[in-house]
């Protein structure tokens, strides 16, 4: 579940969703779950994905771009979480392929001024029917290249 939306700092890149951590998401030491951190970023990918129409709603044939699978998740955590309340995820994307992407995020404050953990994740993009790597739709393409991340 997401929080409130809050003021949204401009970004050079990307985008900053709103989340919630909440008491339950907390370790016994009182710390964000390092299990939560890739949960919460998911949640935010998915609110943004459904802002353009894809989603999953429980058909893989009609799911089109929804129907994608994570080849590998890279997390470094650099700064705990010790309260629950409202944080953000800063969403972007570093390559777009044919059938694959790599996307980038920071799970961090409100105003995305602190970095508590850093990442990326590779997506596939599957044909429902054989489950091999399918081509994103020219819809999708177009979404995600507005989220590419500017090579320096």
């Amino acid at each position: 579940m997401t929080a409130e939306a809050l003021p949204v700092p401009a970004l050079s890149y990307g985008r900053l969703l709103p989340v919630s951590v909440h008491f339950d998401d907390l370790d016994a030491l009182g710390m964000l779950h390092n299990a939560r951190y890739p949960l919460l970023v998911e949640r935010a990918w998915t609110e943004l994905w459904q802002e353009h129409g894809i989603r999953f709603d429980g058909d893989w044939a009609a799911a089109g771009d929804a129907c994608n699978v994570v080849r590998e998740l890279l997390i470094g955590y650099e700064a705990p979480v010790t309260r629950s309340g409202t944080y953000a995820v800063h969403l972007w994307l570093e390559r777009l392929g044919t059938t694959g992407l790599t996307y980038g995020f920071r799970f961090c404050s409100p105003d995305g001024a602190t970095t508590y953990a850093r990442g990326t994740r590779v997506l596939v993009r599957l044909d429902a029917a054989t489950l091999r790597p399918a081509p994103w739709s020219e819809a999708f393409r177009a979404v995600a290249r507005e989220l590419l991340r500017p090579r320096d």
